[in-house]
């Protein structure tokens, strides 16, 4: 009767398994090398910002600054900057997607329909930059003048506004009669995509 030697498989194994450690071990590790700011200038820090405060396809963002001798009139005045960009950058994604909708469709008077869409969508953005949220706010209080500087990150939810805007062009009975929900919200949904990239 033959006996299985079972020793020299594990052995073979245990070998391959160390020369794996070993020559992933001996890898030469990419170092991430800061790169000092030219002669003469300063490196800054922007609170409240950076990728994970980008518009993505999940919600539009923005951050801003303010500052002023009054802790409140800071915070405020970066709120205001703040959604002053966001209502911007909101009505040209809703205005590229409008357009977009519009061309794919067989409208009657396509000028008139995007320009009532147009209309509709000041009106949205406007009612729904009042349920906008604070993601980040950091205050800090700027050395020589004494004055307050506020860094403040807003978003606002892209599904929120979607619903908003159906129920509004829902409720419109000349644009009702040419309105598709699903065609709306598929290039909609593709013009937010498109933000990621």
């Amino acid at each position: 009767m033959k006996t299985l030697n079972t020793t020299r498989p594990v052995t073979v194994l245990m070998t391959a398994l160390m020369l794996s450690g070993a020559m992933t071990a001996c890898k030469k590790k990419k170092e991430v090398v800061a790169t000092p700011p030219p002669n003469g200038e300063t490196e800054i820090t922007v609170l409240c910002s950076g990728p994970e405060f980008f518009t993505n396809d999940k919600a539009f963002r923005q951050n801003a600054v303010g500052e002023s001798m009054d802790q409140m009139t800071a915070k405020n005045k970066a709120l205001s900057a703040a959604r002053g960009l966001l209502a911007a950058d909101i009505n040209t994604q809703i205005k590229r997607v409008i357009d977009n909708y519009v061309n794919s469709r067989e409208m009657n008077n396509r000028e008139e329909v995007a320009e009532r869409y147009e209309g509709l969508s000041r009106e949205v953005v406007d009612q729904q930059l009042k349920g906008v949220k604070t993601i980040c706010e950091r205050q800090v209080r700027v050395g020589g003048n004494g004055n307050y500087k506020t860094y403040i990150a807003i978003e606002l939810s892209a599904q929120d506004l979607l619903a908003a805007y159906n129920e509004r062009l829902t409720s419109d009975e000349r644009l009702r009669v040419d309105y598709d929900y699903e065609k709306f919200k598929e290039t909609f949904e593709a013009e937010m995509n498109n933000m990621k990239k």
